[in-house]
């Protein structure tokens, strides 16, 4: 009998979690709501029901990064950082939570470890996701006696377009090197998708991806002492070595940004 070789891809309805859907929609969506007349994908977004009908799962995962000293960021793009990851996840919320009361469905919202791990050079993206994260703590408690779930996925490095974009970047990679070695590894798009997708099955409060990361919750307060002592000594060092550039918004999403707003 011939073999037939395993499609690449996940066929409509199947992936990594146990629940299939018979169809799948899909668009490019806007989240600037005064664009509803104009614009049929910005209606489509704020208009979510006409075509999914009543959600059972929301995950709010808009994610833009620039790096860079803040003092001399660009401030248009240091604020578009925030406008995506933070107030674009308020938007997501804002629209789908009428049909996850109906449904008694689950909220999820992609955070990072810059949630309790700020870096240097990252304050736009460090400062939305840790908004990000109260967000959601605060959505949690809000909509618990309602029945809607909420969680927060706390990814780490993850082998996507913004952190190879990122990687190109003397600056960045080189402070990443100062990381421990496993602080620093970078992991597949599918393994982390994987691990997202059981936090959906069981509803969880948190996903941590990788999953050690949730050993280090209890170590947040000493984070910030950790990082500052280690950059006071590597980005002198860095400096010398040529100057600290900004780097524009980072991987294809960020271009794609940046091109959709010329």
């Amino acid at each position: 009998m011939a073999k037939h070789p395993k499609p690449t891809e996940p066929s409509q309805g199947e992936g990594a979690s146990r629940f299939k859907g018979s169809k799948q929609h899909g668009w490019s969506p806007d989240v600037d709501e005064t664009k509803q007349q104009d614009n049929p994908s910005a209606h489509r977004s704020f208009h979510p029901k006409e075509a999914l009908g009543a959600p059972s799962v929301v995950i709010a995962n808009a994610g833009v990064a620039v790096g860079g000293p803040f003092t001399t960021s660009v401030p248009a793009t240091w604020r578009r950082v925030i406008e995506v990851n933070l107030i674009g996840s308020s938007v997501t919320g804002r629209v789908f939570l009428p049909g996850l009361l109906a449904s008694h469905g689950y909220f999820l919202q992609i955070a990072s470890t810059a949630a309790f791990g700020s870096a240097p050079l990252m304050s736009a993206y460090c400062a939305s996701k840790a908004g990000a994260e109260s967000f959601a703590q605060s959505l949690r408690a809000e909509l618990a006696h309602q029945h809607v779930g909420v969680g927060i996925a706390y990814v780490h490095w993850t082998d996507t377009d913004m952190i190879r974009d990122a990687d190109e970047h003397r600056v960045l990679r080189e402070l990443r090197a100062h990381m421990p070695p496993g602080a620093r590894r970078t992991y597949p798009v599918q393994q982390v998708a994987a691990w997202t997708a059981r936090a959906v099955d069981r509803r969880s409060a948190t996903v941590y991806a990788p999953p050690w990361l949730r050993l280090v919750q209890p170590l947040r307060p000493f984070l910030p002492l950790a990082v500052t002592a280690v950059s006071r000594l590597a980005l002198p060092r860095l400096a010398q070595k040529g100057p600290v550039e900004q780097t524009g918004l980072l991987g294809d999403g960020g271009q794609a940004d940046q091109e959709m707003r010329r």
